[in-house]
């Protein structure tokens, strides 16, 4: 889905929102200002956050092109309603959540899950961590893999990232307890000192 004036009423990232003042004073529009000045702001939040999501989804569900369709489709939704999402402390994680529970109810539909790592093209998502790091998230299940991404990657609270998943923040607390255990068996080569010698 292509973010442009034609689908779901989002505008060009690189559009120019034209507003022409009346010849005539007249009394102000207030719903077209404010409509206006929403576009803005939203223009700007997709410039600077729809990558990041991008590169978030793709980490969680190891296929780039599904997080970039699931981000596309939260930021339709995102715009439809920013009015609300733009107050909010944190709009990319709402986008992030909402992505994640389409991309997961399109796999859902058509009865299969995210793909292994071990299954998807390395170039499809080479891009988005480095790749032992890669790797080891790929290991993780999708809930635990979630709470990292939400807690390392776009740096969520602990209670933002339960309103984001949608879960409690104990809930979170405890996938990520595992999550960090695993990850950091996996990558104990990358501490500063490196992997202990012996002689």
């Amino acid at each position: 889905m292509e973010p442009d004036g034609a689908v779901g009423g989002v505008p060009a990232v690189d559009g120019t929102l034209s507003y022409q003042l009346p010849a005539e004073p007249m009394v102000a529009d207030t719903h077209t200002e404010l409509r206006v000045t929403t576009d803005h702001s939203f223009v700007a939040f997709y410039a600077e956050e729809r990558d990041g999501v991008v590169r978030a989804l793709a980490l969680t569900l190891g296929d780039v092109h599904l997080a970039a369709e699931a981000t596309d489709e939260a930021m339709v939704r995102a715009y439809q309603r920013w009015d609300r999402i733009g107050g909010y402390d944190n709009p990319a994680g709402w986008v992030y959540r909402v992505g994640l529970n389409w991309a997961t109810s399109v796999l859902r539909r058509v009865r299969r899950a995210p793909k292994p790592h071990a299954e998807v093209d390395p170039t499809d998502i080479e891009s988005v961590a480095e790749p032992s790091v890669r790797d080891a998230l790929a290991r993780l299940n999708v809930s635990q893999r979630s709470v990292v991404v939400c807690r390392f990657y776009l740096g969520l609270s602990e209670a933002e990232t339960a309103a984001a998943l949608n879960t409690r923040p104990g809930t979170v607390k405890s996938r990520l307890h595992r999550a960090l255990r695993t990850l950091q068996s996996d990558l104990h080569h990358l501490k500063p000192d490196g992997p202990e010698e012996h002689a």
